[in-house]
């Protein structure tokens, strides 16, 4: 059995570098708003990928995991272009860490949520009546990003959305010196 769970984790990680290779190549220069907007769709469609489950069509596991991971990179990537053109210099693993705490944060709020719908419908170990809606509901509440895709800019992915000025750092400027870098930058 632990064999072929690890088969099934393997091919998610090739959907999930899949997902990253579509990116790089083919989507880099598309406006991240349309790249957003289209995975945000697919991940909702491929959650009903979980309904094959349901319905014991058992070979859709590996698609599904497969197919899942590479949606939700190609959805990821975008948001991790655009909030490295958001971050001013000199934040960047701050700001990353602040991503990460609200993906998290994301995360785990949705798997509470889970649960509650789960004992809502009665869903449990032995009790899988209701499984299949609670698929299509989880199905469904991943299409509310997409009311959101106002706020991310229809600019050209490849353009600083920062002012000029904040990106300027020149080495030396009193006002924008780095003192717990300064060490490393001085060379002293």
């Amino acid at each position: 059995m632990q064999e072929i769970v690890g088969s099934i984790f393997s091919f998610g990680a090739i959907g999930s570098l899949s997902g990253v290779l579509i990116y790089q190549n083919f989507l880099k220069n598309h406006p991240l708003r349309d790249i957003v907007f289209w995975s945000q769709l697919l991940f909702s469609l491929s959650g009903l990928l979980d309904l094959m489950l349901v319905l014991r069509i058992n070979f859709f596991v590996v698609i599904d995991e497969a197919v899942s991971r590479m949606i939700g990179r190609v959805k990821w990537m975008p948001l991790l272009v655009l909030s490295s053109k958001l971050c001013p210099p000199g934040i960047e693993g701050t700001f990353f860490a602040l991503l990460m705490s609200i993906d998290h944060i994301g995360l785990l709020f949705s798997t509470w949520l889970g649960g509650l719908l789960l004992h809502m419908l009665n869903v449990t170990r032995t009790q899988f009546d209701n499984l299949w809606f609670a698929l299509l509901i989880r199905s469904m509440m991943r299409l509310l990003p997409v009311a959101l895709l106002f706020l991310i800019p229809r600019a050209d992915p490849n353009l600083s959305v920062l002012p000029a000025e904040m990106l300027k750092m020149k080495k030396g400027d009193d006002d924008q010196k780095n003192t717990e870098m300064a060490s490393l930058i001085d060379g002293s």
